[in-house]
């Protein structure tokens, strides 16, 4: 149904994920009350809404999972299961009120600047319109699932579905069961899916890292410290913080640091496959960092089961019975799960941006997105990006980089709402010296070695990884400066 809303909103947020309430929540903190956020789904959570494949979980540690302004003191476990964090973020909505602010079933195709109105536009696919000063997008990255084109794929006779599609009405007990994928997401719903399926085989292009994960489940006693004494929260929570800060030397190629995560991951390795032949398929050939590591205590355990198989021929074709690799053996199947990531690089999705000028977002980035402090681009006033270009970790929680990026956003949109005839542009040149800064950097580790990963382009240039720790993020994000930023006239920038 067509509406058209014609009041000014401060802000308009994109998203209900983690990155769009969050920046509602620091909205709140900060006193601006006139925003909304869009979200095209009927629920709050994100990848934490749509991730409901057994077993999904957060690899990063709960205690650091979270907003320091708003513990999860009511966590059960170190790694938090994907309900433990919705209900988190549904009880954020609460805390802060965000509930009057979100508009849900709000599937947008466009945003658009309007330069004599000094407005952005917000179309959805219903023909309704909001009007905005400021615009905030919280889209995420993993949310588009990616789904390779497999010569014959829509010959298989079976089901098949992706990994964020989870088919819970499909019951794979005594299945035959494919997966193709044997990453994060595997490397979680990989042993539960072992224990019923009839046989379980796994399609691994390449071999990954993997560190224990050590799940620790908190006592009675230890859950209700946290509610009564938050400060023993907050301690683990900074202990945690900086083990995993101090573990960013990883990520730096040749150096005693990362060659201590090669060995704790050899290790860990050594420890849970005693079979030669398969030890060998699951050790890396490339440094430390270069993909993301991933932590399991169950998932190597999983391929050793008579019932399981690790299979890295590479897939040539889809049958009518299964799968064909390049070895001539076709592997029949009753159901095929991708667990082939999503489309990552595509940072604003199948949503039209038009700047300035009606410059287009992805024919501003090209195969190559790259944004001031990963949070705004030039010809795009008065927008700012949440989890944007190289403001991914490898190491720590990419929570503590959005707190930050929130926090910086709030600045700007103030700046912005106590004057109408304010806008922000970044300068082009403060953009392009900062991204030189982060690609020099990156060049130096892991991320830019020689593999293939989601953290880069085709070129390999690394578009998704931040290139330092997240304290040196706070601190270059800690104030919003404006001489980073044109001052604007009608026609344009005026230097």
């Amino acid at each position: 149904m067509s509406s058209t809303n014609d009041h000014i909103y401060s802000a308009i947020v994109i998203g209900a994920g983690f990155g769009g309430l969050g920046q509602g929540a620091q909205f709140v903190q900060a006193g601006i009350d006139d925003f909304l956020i869009l979200e095209r789904s009927n629920d709050v959570g994100g990848v934490w809404r749509e991730n409901t494949y057994p077993g999904a979980a957060c690899d990063t540690q709960a205690l650091v999972y979270c907003y320091s302004y708003f513990l999860n003191l009511r966590v059960s476990r170190m790694f938090a299961g994907q309900d433990e964090l919705q209900g988190y973020l549904r009880s954020l909505v609460e805390e802060f009120g965000l509930g009057k602010h979100i508009r849900f079933g709000q599937n947008i195709l466009a945003s658009e600047w309007d330069q004599d109105r000094r407005l952005w536009t917000v179309r959805t696919d219903e023909g309704s319109q909001f009007l905005t000063r400021s615009l905030v997008a919280a889209w995420g990255q993993l949310n588009d699932p990616n789904i390779p084109a497999f010569p014959g794929s829509d010959k298989f006779e079976g089901a098949a579905f992706h990994s964020s599609t989870w088919r819970h009405d499909l019951d794979l007990t005594g299945k035959r069961v494919a997966s193709i994928g044997s990453a994060a997401t595997a490397v979680q719903y990989v042993p539960e899916v072992a224990k019923i399926a009839a046989n379980l085989t796994v399609f691994q292009r390449s071999a990954n890292y993997v560190l224990p994960r050590d799940q620790y489940v908190f006592t009675e006693e230890e859950s209700a410290n946290f509610l009564a004494n938050p400060d023993t929260y907050r301690q683990q929570r900074q202990e945690i913080h900086e083990f995993r800060e101090a573990g960013f030397e990883r990520t730096r190629r040749h150096t005693a640091a990362s060659e201590e995560g090669v060995q704790l991951a050899r290790q860990h390795l050594e420890t849970q496959v005693s079979d030669p032949a398969l030890r060998d398929k699951l050790t890396p050939d490339y440094d430390f960092g270069c993909k993301r590591i991933l932590r399991s205590d169950d998932f190597y355990p999983a391929l050793t089961r008579d019932n399981v198989e690790l299979v890295t021929e590479s897939i040539t074709e889809f049958t009518r019975a299964g799968i064909r690799t390049a070895d001539g053996v076709e592997h029949e199947f009753d159901v095929i799960i991708y667990a082939t990531g999503f489309k990552s690089h595509a940072f604003q999705g199948s949503m039209r941006v038009a700047g300035r000028g009606g410059l287009r977002l992805d024919e501003r980035w090209g195969n190559a997105p790259e944004a001031y402090l990963g949070i705004t681009i030039d010809n795009f006033p008065n927008l700012f990006l949440v989890y944007g270009p190289n403001t991914n970790l490898n190491h720590n929680s990419v929570v503590s980089m959005l707190e930050a990026q929130h926090r910086y956003i709030s600045q700007a949109v103030e700046h912005i709402a106590a004057d109408e005839s304010r806008i922000l542009e970044v300068d082009r040149g403060v953009l392009d010296m900062f991204n030189k800064r982060v690609q020099d950097e990156l060049g130096q580790s892991a991320f830019s070695s020689d593999c293939s990963s989601w953290y880069k382009n085709e070129e390999g240039r690394v578009i998704n990884n931040w290139s330092g720790t997240v304290e040196e993020y706070r601190a270059i994000t800690r104030e919003f400066e404006l001489d980073d930023y044109l001052q604007l006239a009608d026609a344009g920038p005026v230097r």
